[in-house]
Order: structure tokens, then C-alpha cells, then sequence
């Protein structure tokens, strides 16, 4: 194992990791991610200017992320189990998509339309002054089922590749590819190193997380989930949030995707699932399925870390 973490003891802090960030949800003051966030920014500012632009991306992102997940190698080889599981618990995210999402829901089903707007904005970049209902709903599910694998199934995954620095490494990538991997005038030369390297890391987790969308879709679901990852994935812009919203949209039978207004400009992206406009209770139902597939994962992990312990021990 790259973490130098047994089988058994990966499969024990995953789900000591899990457990803790559904008790305690993330840090309210000191989050290391944040004070991530803030140094990736002071980098951009200082390095994006220039020429050559992709060169100087390439060394911010170098910058931003190896000194940390050295540093976290160092600690964990040092003081062990209790740092891969720290590390583990402050880049998981799961507590936080519903503390973050579910007041949406509450909001919208109570009628506070400014509330839920409010909300909405906090997580997504698209413009919410002027959202209805529905475009709130679709907002909030969306974000749910892209986020069960950016915030949840990636983090697990690289857990179990690498321990607590390759979690770490894999939410250090996404958080610059969230800062910088944008196609615009400002970053598309800069970020795209960091686009890249998040393509990269998420290709194996993202299939993982749709793989579970199919298979926890309700009764009939799954045929479709399939077809909408199958069919509609290719369609949408980004090689890893594709199978996932659209595994994830089929699951739930409803549609997403479709017209979102960006900086004032509204843009037609292409339809995810099939079925019904997205309703309030989608949002709801969508956490539900994040839910299940971290569970399933979960299992899935242990399951093969006792077949790993039991084969070892015949």
C-alpha cells in the first residue's frame, strides 16, 4: 500500500473518517481548506501575468500543492494512524453538501423563494437573483450529485490508494481546478495544468460514483441511469461530471441540465436524465442517493479488506 497503511486499517479509518464528519461536520474556524483557498489565491495574483502562462501555471499549482502533501507524507510516516485520519476527516465534505443543501430544500417548501436564492448562490456560480423554484431545485441537485464525487467519492478513493496524503492530494487538485480551471481570458492558459491534473484524478472515482447512482437508482432507474451515462455523458463539457449528473439524473428520473444564466448570459447546456423537471423534494432525494453509494462504498471497502485479511491469514 502506498499509505503504508494494512488493508484492515484502511478499511478501520474510512470508516472512523465517514463517522467523524457526519458527527462534527467540517471545522467552523482554522479549516485548512480555506486557509488553502487563500494561498492559491495570493499565487494567482503573483504568478498569472506574463508569459509563458501555462508554465506559470504548472509552477503555481506545484507550489500550492506539494509542500502540503509532503508535509502531511511526513506527519502521517511520524505519527501514523491518528494523522491519516485527521487528514482524512477535513477533506471529506459529505456532512457539509447537506448542511449546505438541505436549507434549500427547507426554504423552498416553506415558500421562502429569497432564502432559497440566497442559498443557492452560496454553492453555485450561476446567477440565482432572478431563479424560480424549479431553476433552484435543479441548482441543488445538480451541485448534490457533482459534489458526491468531488467532495465524498474522489477524497475515499484517494484514501485508499495513498492514505491521508492522497486524500489530501486529490482535494487540493479539485479546490485549484474549482479556483482556476475556468475558459476564460484570465485562466484558460493558467488553470490548465490544473484542469488537467483534476481530469486526471477524478477519471477512476467519477465512474465509481456513477457506477453507484445505477445501481442505487429506485425501482426502474437503473436501465435509465445507464442509458443517461451512456448517451448523455459525451454531450457535457466536463469528462468526469458527466457520467456522474447524468448516471445521477437518470437514477433519480428527472431532468437536469438544460438553460443556466452565467454572469448574465444564458447558456443551453446539454439535457442530463430523463423525466420530470427538478422539484424541491429532488434535492432531498438526491442526498439520499449520495448517501447510499458512500454507504455502498463503504461496504464494498470492507468487504474486500476482510477478503484481503482472511486470504492473508489462511
Amino acid at each position: 500500500m502506498l499509505s503504508g497503511l494494512n488493508t484492515a486499517e484502511l478499511a478501520l479509518l474510512l470508516v472512523a473518517g465517514v463517522a467523524l464528519d457526519l458527527l462534527l461536520g467540517e471545522a467552523r474556524r482554522w479549516h485548512p481548506l480555506v486557509g488553502f483557498g487563500r494561498l492559491a489565491g495570493i499565487l494567482e495574483a503573483g504568478l498569472n501575468g506574463g508569459r509563458p502562462r501555462l508554465a506559470r501555471g504548472a509552477l503555481a499549482w506545484m507550489l500550492a500543492v506539494l509542500p502540503p502533501v509532503l508535509l502531511a507524507w511526513w506527519l502521517a510516516e511520524v505519527a501514523g494512524m491518528l494523522v491519516h485520519l485527521l487528514l482524512l476527516y477535513f477533506c471529506l465534505g459529505l456532512r457539509s453538501l447537506r448542511d449546505h443543501t438541505i436549507p434549500i430544500f427547507a426554504a423552498l417548501r416553506a415558500g421562502d423563494l429569497l432564502e432559497a436564492r440566497r442559498l443557492t448562490g452560496r454553492i453555485v456560480s450561476r446567477d440565482t437573483a432572478q431563479a424560480s423554484p424549479a431553476d433552484l431545485a435543479k441548482a441543488g441537485a445538480e451541485s448534490l450529485l457533482e459534489n458526491g464525487n468531488d467532495a465524498v467519492f474522489g477524497t475515499l478513493f484517494w484514501f485508499l490508494v495513498a492514505g491521508g496524503p492522497g486524500a489530501l492530494l486529490f482535494r487540493l487538485a479539485n479546490t485549484l481546478d474549482a479556483m482556476w480551471g475556468y475558459r476564460s481570458a484570465r485562466f484558460d492558459l493558467f488553470g490548465r495544468v490544473a484542469a488537467r491534473i483534476d481530469d486526471v484524478l477524478n477519471f477512476v472515482p467519477a465512474r465509481l460514483t456513477a457506477l453507484g447512482y445505477v445501481l442505487l437508482a429506485p425501482r426502474g432507474g437503473r436501465a435509465r441511469a445507464w442509458h443517461c451515462w451512456r448517451v448523455q455523458a459525451p454531450g457535457w463539457s466536463s469528462p468526469n461530471a458527466g457520467p456522474v449528473m447524468a448516471s445521477g439524473a437518470g437514477a433519480l428520473g428527472i431532468a437536469l441540465g438544460g438553460a443556466a444564466t452565467y454572469d448574465g448570459v444564458r447558456e443551453e447546456r446539454p439535457p442530463l436524465g430523463l423525466g420530470r423537471p427538478a422539484a424541491p423534494i429532488d434535492i432531498l432525494r438526491a442526498w439520499r442517493l449520495v448517501l447510499a453509494t458512500t454507504v455502498l462504498w463503504i461496504a464494498v471497502s470492507c468487504a474486500m479488506a476482510l477478503i484481503i485479511y482472511w486470504s492473508g491469514h489462511a
